[in-house]
């Protein structure tokens, strides 16, 4: 089982949300958290998947949206 981080800037969810969220159904993530920070509404989001490469391939994908960013580590 993986946990993955993704973090996003308030433009970048502006942006691409839909996009974003398409790629999360894409992979079956399942949602465990979300967060937006005060001041600069940046958004934070953890997924649950069980598949490694499914794990890479979310990652990858997430980071081809402008503003997105992402890390994985095992639970």
């Amino acid at each position: 089982m993986w946990r993955v981080t993704i973090q996003c800037s308030a433009e970048g969810w502006r942006n691409y949300a839909t996009e974003f969220k398409a790629i999360a159904d894409k992979y079956s993530a399942i949602p465990m958290a979300s967060k937006k920070t005060m001041g600069d509404n940046q958004r934070l989001m953890e997924f649950q998947l069980e598949s490694v490469s499914d794990t890479e391939d979310f990652i990858e994908e997430c980071m081809t949206l402008d503003g997105f960013t992402g890390s994985f580590e095992s639970v």
